[in-house]
């Protein structure tokens, strides 16, 4: 843990102080406007995102930023610096998943935007252009695909995606949805980036923890040292025999439930050694079912299907936890009589933050006296996609009850207002030192 006692940023004269009340009005309007009895929903290039970008953009011009957006609609907010150096950019995205919480992404865009009001209510300019980014359809529970927008900030994002890649719901394709919110699928489609990774001296972005860890050590924020990367099996199956449950004696059944229970448990075991070694690892079996319409009470199933999700920081150990998974499903298709079949494997690469901006924040939170610790990040976000373009990135946790993706996210104001309060003292140092330099 980061701990120490130091002035903070409301007792040091002449600090940047963010504008909280901002963020609480916005926050509190976007709960209005986005929500409703089951929780926030703000669809992926639809009304609810649309109305959180206007609301940002309305806000930013009052306080003299200037304002664009790409060809994918990612919205860009710029105050203006004292140098032409590569930007600040802080930022994360506006939509939700369907009846999600208020504060899942949304803390990251307003995080940066109560930064910059408080650079202009000291009339103050920062070291550099200092960018607040909207970015568009994060949640992938819309289109199916990861990232979007800010692959196509990239210019990464490929005509396949516009063309054959449908919104859950209304089955618009995302090349139309983008039209339709304002974009230009045609110059996307010809990958030029709209972003240059040399122009960027430092992505941040903001974010609610989705799980307890700081919750259950009692911090308000966390550091995020990586981007858990993955490897999944979103379709597999454990292939045995249908038979008699009274009928057929032990030795010869091919029971597919023993055998994939038998999986999960040696994956479980096998997890739990790589973690004791000081290996950073989650594995999930988050679906097993067997087959409606086939398996019955007093049948022996003859097919499972089921979900595997495994994630870690280091390629390296999902390359051991791989290796582990034929060698485990080998030996138990051998003893149980079975067939596994794991279908196509989708995945990422996992994304590691910057040492250099990690280590300046960590220096910050002792001066602030803001309690914080290292913590890992098992969920994908935008983060990464700018960490594997070269650009010097980081996140800040926030702590958060009751997890994300639900109506029930509960950050408070307070943990917010010491996340905002770190970036604005990172964003004040920023290049005024050695920091951008190390980074």
């Amino acid at each position: 843990m980061i701990h120490a006692s130091e002035p903070t940023a409301l007792t040091r004269p002449g600090a940047i102080v963010p504008d909280i009340s901002l963020a609480s009005r916005l926050f509190d309007e976007l709960r209005r406007r986005t929500g409703g009895p089951g929780g926030i929903t703000r669809t992926s290039y639809g009304l609810g995102e649309q109305i959180a970008h206007d609301m940002v953009r309305r806000e930013a011009l009052r306080l003299g930023m200037r304002a664009e957006t790409d060809a994918a609609c990612n919205l860009y907010l710029t105050l203006e610096g004292e140098t032409g150096g590569p930007a600040i950019m802080i930022g994360s995205h506006l939509d939700s998943v369907p009846s999600g919480g208020n504060f899942d992404g949304a803390a990251g865009v307003l995080a940066g935007l109560a930064v910059a009001a408080g650079f202009v209510a000291a009339g103050r300019r920062p070291p550099v252009d200092l960018t607040v980014m909207a970015v568009r359809a994060e949640e992938s529970t819309w289109f199916g695909a990861s990232y979007i927008g800010s692959r196509a900030a990239f210019g990464t994002l490929t005509s396949d995606e516009l063309d054959g890649v449908l919104r859950a719901g209304d089955r618009i394709s995302l090349g139309a949805a983008i039209d339709a919110a304002g974009g230009d699928t045609a110059r996307i489609r010809t990958g030029q980036p709209y972003l240059d990774p040399a122009r960027i001296g430092l992505f941040l972005e903001p974010h609610i923890e989705q799980g307890p860890v700081l919750v259950a050590e009692g911090l308000p924020i966390g550091l995020v040292t990586g981007i858990r990367g993955s490897f999944r099996h979103r379709h597999a199956a454990c292939h045995g025999t249908y038979a008699h449950s009274g009928a057929t004696p032990k030795s010869v059944r091919q029971d597919a439930v023993l055998a994939t229970s038998r999986l999960v448990v040696e994956m479980d075991a096998a997890w739990q050694a790589l973690q004791d070694a000081g290996r950073d690892l989650a594995v999930t079996f988050g679906q097993s079912a067997t087959v409606p319409g086939e398996a019955a009470f007093s049948k022996v199933a003859g097919r499972t299907d089921f979900a595997l999700d495994v994630r870690s920081e280091d390629s390296e150990t999902l390359d051991v936890m791989r290796a582990e998974l034929r060698r485990i499903a080998g030996r138990i298709e051998q003893q149980e009589g079975v067939r596994f079949e794991f279908g196509p494997e989708t995945g990422s690469t996992p994304a590691k933050m910057n040492p250099a901006v990690i280590a300046e924040m960590a220096v910050l939170t002792e001066r602030l006296d803001v309690p914080a610790r290292a913590i890992s990040c098992g969920a994908g976000h935008d983060a990464a996609v700018f960490a594997r373009q070269g650009v010097p990135t980081a996140m800040v946790f926030i702590r958060n009850r009751n997890g994300s993706h639900n109506p029930d996210e509960a950050m408070e104001i307070a943990d917010f207002a010491k996340a905002a309060e770190v970036i604005a003292a990172l964003c004040e140092t920023w290049g005024s030192a050695d920091t951008a330099a190390a980074a």
